[in-house]
């Protein structure tokens, strides 16, 4: 998770630490709670592609917890390399179906942020990081928005996906393009 941690935070270095926090939840405990209803998801997809614009530079796919089990798919190179939007949404739809998540792997997350704190790698304060983290914990671990600051500086548009449920063909795209860390398309 270090690693995941730092790159984002010299990817986004505009995130705030409900930023942190959404992709360590996203990371521990999946998309489940942003799939209510299939035709919902299908209709919000179709309309953040018609919508999102330009964006920062960005991976096709970003690698979320250190085995690569849990991904953010970014819709800007997924629709600049012509693959198909349903595609997505099926891996979506069965992440949030059928991964079961680990509140301890979201608190081992928090652990590791609030220990990069400590060393300066992530450019906040400790009592801050603790506090949110304590604040999210009573709450029940809920899933957030990015911050206001995050979507102005990087409008953000991905899908949170299993890799186990991805079609054959975006493993094999993400093998090439780089299923991760550092390459960007």
């Amino acid at each position: 998770m270090r690693d995941i941690l730092i790159e984002h935070a010299e990817r986004y270095p505009g995130w705030q630490m409900g930023d942190v926090y959404k992709l360590l939840h996203q990371g521990a405990l999946g998309s489940e709670h942003a799939v209510t209803d299939e035709a919902y998801a299908r209709a919000r997809l179709t309309q953040e592609i018609g919508e999102m614009g330009p964006g920062p530079k960005e991976p096709l796919v970003d690698v979320v917890v250190p085995d690569g089990a849990i991904v953010r798919v970014h819709l800007r190179p997924y629709v600049r390399v012509g693959l198909d939007p349903e595609s997505l949404l099926q891996a979506f739809v069965r992440t949030a179906r059928e991964f079961r998540g680990s509140p301890e792997r979201l608190e081992a997350g928090l652990a590791e942020a609030a220990q990069l704190v400590r060393e300066g790698r992530l450019g906040f304060r400790e009592a801050d990081v603790v506090a949110f983290g304590e604040r999210m914990r009573r709450s029940g671990f809920p899933a957030i928005h990015h911050s206001d600051e995050y979507v102005a500086l990087y409008r953000p548009a991905y899908r949170v996906v299993a890799q186990a449920s991805m079609s054959e063909e975006l493993r094999a795209l993400c093998g090439e393009e780089g299923a991760s860390r550092g390459r960007s398309s």
